[in-house]
Protein backbone atom coordinates (compact mmCIF):
# COMPACT_ATOMS: atom_id res chain seq x y z
CA UNK A 1 0.00 0.00 0.00
CA UNK A 2 1.42 3.38 -1.04
CA UNK A 3 1.00 6.47 1.11
CA UNK A 4 2.52 9.33 -0.83
CA UNK A 5 2.36 13.12 -1.01
CA UNK A 6 0.97 14.67 -4.20
CA UNK A 7 -0.20 17.89 -5.84
CA UNK A 8 -3.99 17.87 -6.21
CA UNK A 9 -4.95 18.00 -9.89
CA UNK A 10 -8.21 19.79 -9.02
CA UNK A 11 -7.20 22.58 -6.60
CA UNK A 12 -3.41 22.56 -7.05
CA UNK A 13 -2.59 22.30 -3.33
CA UNK A 14 0.24 20.16 -1.99
CA UNK A 15 -1.15 17.18 -0.07
CA UNK A 16 1.10 15.52 2.51
CA UNK A 17 1.26 11.80 3.28
CA UNK A 18 -1.42 10.54 5.65
CA UNK A 19 1.01 8.41 7.72
CA UNK A 20 -1.63 6.00 9.03
CA UNK A 21 -3.18 4.71 5.78
CA UNK A 22 -2.89 5.29 2.04
CA UNK A 23 -3.71 8.92 1.21
CA UNK A 24 -6.51 8.65 -1.36
CA UNK A 25 -7.93 12.15 -1.73
CA UNK A 26 -7.22 15.85 -1.25
CA UNK A 27 -8.20 17.06 2.25
CA UNK A 28 -8.92 20.56 0.87
CA UNK A 29 -11.27 20.02 -2.10
CA UNK A 30 -11.91 16.29 -1.38
CA UNK A 31 -11.28 15.28 -5.01
CA UNK A 32 -9.48 12.01 -5.61
CA UNK A 33 -7.87 10.35 -8.61
CA UNK A 34 -8.98 7.04 -10.11
CA UNK A 35 -5.66 5.24 -9.57
CA UNK A 36 -6.47 2.24 -7.34
CA UNK A 37 -8.16 -1.08 -7.97
CA UNK A 38 -7.61 -2.00 -4.30
CA UNK A 39 -6.81 0.72 -1.73
CA UNK A 40 -3.26 1.97 -2.17
CA UNK A 41 -2.25 -0.32 -5.06
CA UNK A 42 -2.12 2.41 -7.78
CA UNK A 43 -2.96 -0.25 -10.42
CA UNK A 44 -5.95 1.40 -12.16
CA UNK A 45 -5.13 2.86 -15.58
CA UNK A 46 -8.16 5.20 -15.80
CA UNK A 47 -6.46 8.13 -14.01
CA UNK A 48 -9.64 10.25 -14.19
CA UNK A 49 -10.55 12.69 -11.43
CA UNK A 50 -12.99 11.38 -8.85
CA UNK A 51 -15.55 14.06 -8.01
CA UNK A 52 -17.04 13.97 -4.50
CA UNK A 53 -20.82 13.72 -4.99
CA UNK A 54 -22.19 12.65 -1.60
CA UNK A 55 -21.34 11.66 1.97
CA UNK A 56 -22.66 8.53 3.71
CA UNK A 57 -22.53 7.30 7.30
CA UNK A 58 -20.24 4.29 7.72
CA UNK A 59 -19.95 2.62 11.14
CA UNK A 60 -18.61 5.36 13.43
CA UNK A 61 -17.34 7.60 10.62
CA UNK A 62 -18.29 8.72 7.10
CA UNK A 63 -17.41 7.85 3.52
CA UNK A 64 -17.08 10.19 0.58
CA UNK A 65 -18.92 8.89 -2.49
CA UNK A 66 -17.12 9.66 -5.75
CA UNK A 67 -18.02 9.53 -9.42
CA UNK A 68 -15.16 9.31 -11.91
CA UNK A 69 -15.32 12.19 -14.37
CA UNK A 70 -13.63 10.02 -17.03
CA UNK A 71 -15.22 6.56 -16.84
CA UNK A 72 -18.25 7.16 -14.60
CA UNK A 73 -17.44 4.50 -11.97
CA UNK A 74 -18.63 5.12 -8.42
CA UNK A 75 -16.13 4.74 -5.56
CA UNK A 76 -16.19 5.29 -1.81
CA UNK A 77 -13.40 6.36 0.53
CA UNK A 78 -13.43 6.84 4.28
CA UNK A 79 -12.88 10.45 5.33
CA UNK A 80 -9.46 11.33 6.73
CA UNK A 81 -8.81 13.08 10.05
CA UNK A 82 -7.54 16.22 8.29
CA UNK A 83 -10.36 16.56 5.73
CA UNK A 84 -12.06 19.96 5.48
CA UNK A 85 -15.25 19.47 7.51
CA UNK A 86 -16.90 22.53 5.94
CA UNK A 87 -16.38 20.93 2.52
CA UNK A 88 -17.83 17.62 3.77
CA UNK A 89 -20.93 19.43 5.06
CA UNK A 90 -21.25 21.36 1.79
CA UNK A 91 -21.17 18.13 -0.26
CA UNK A 92 -23.68 16.40 2.02
CA UNK A 93 -26.13 19.29 1.64
CA UNK A 94 -25.91 19.21 -2.19
CA UNK A 95 -26.84 15.54 -2.44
Amino acid sequence: MLDEAFICEKCGKKVEKLNYSARDHCPYCLYSKHVDINPGDRQNNCRGLLKPIDIEKFKNTYKIIYKCEKCGEIHKNIIAKDDDMDKIIEISKKA
